[in-house]
């Protein structure tokens, strides 16, 4: 009979369960040999990430400017507003979000204001575009600047570029507003100094003097 195991319960025995523990020993000892021949991992350190580039390169483009023309060479995917603030020295504009939610970006792009954060300048190419530097006339501030002044709408002034220009194109759309209007005019502008009521106010005294002086 073989007593390497118990014929009643059918478990191991303590012979079998011995002769099992040597046979693994035994593997193991011949396995270590090969195992100590094997090299270790190593990790290949290839510097940083090169930054990832356009394979068409830099482009020529021609940016119609306040006025004047301006030729720049610029990666595909490069913003307009990185282009009047790095290359034009064009400050106004600011970045602040980056990605199309605050409005401290917004000039003109044909008469009509748009995030330049968002807009590529390759689809900005032989467009009429007017930032908050080119719309102060020589002779001084317009109606909507000086009663941003006179109200003091402007608080620290970092977004009140963008308001400005878009409160511009608000008013020559519509120079009779009501309060609910202006409102939903600056829908796409964050003041987060929090001076909307001034800024709702000097817009309609702005209104109302450009009404008194037509």
């Amino acid at each position: 009979m073989d007593d390497s195991k118990d014929s009643t319960r059918g478990r191991v025995s303590r012979r079998g369960l011995l002769k099992g523990l040597g046979m693994g020993a035994a593997g193991t000892a011949v396995a270590a040999p090969a195992l100590k021949k094997t090299p270790p991992t190593t990790r290949v350190d290839s510097g940083p990430i090169p930054p990832v580039r356009s394979a068409k390169g830099r482009v020529p483009v021609t940016l119609k400017v306040n006025g004047g023309t301006q030729k720049v060479t610029v990666e595909p995917r490069t913003t307009l507003l990185d282009v009047l603030r790095d290359q034009l020295d064009l400050t106004g504009a600011k970045l602040v979000c980056n990605h199309g939610s605050c409005g401290a970006c917004t000039v003109h792009i044909n008469g009509k204001p748009r995030y330049s954060c968002m807009t590529l300048a390759l689809d900005a190419d032989g467009q009429q575009i007017t930032t908050i530097e080119g719309l102060t006339p020589k002779t001084g501030l317009t109606p909507l600047q000086e009663e941003f002044v006179s109200h003091d709408a402007t608080m620290c002034g970092f977004c009140t570029p963008g308001f400005i220009m878009s409160l511009t194109t608000f008013l020559q759309e519509n120079p009779n507003p009501t309060l609910e209007q202006v409102k939903r005019a600056c829908q796409g502008n964050t003041c987060r100094c929090g001076t909307y009521p001034k800024i709702f106010e000097a817009t309609l005294a702005a209104a109302r003097r450009t009404r008194r002086e037509a």
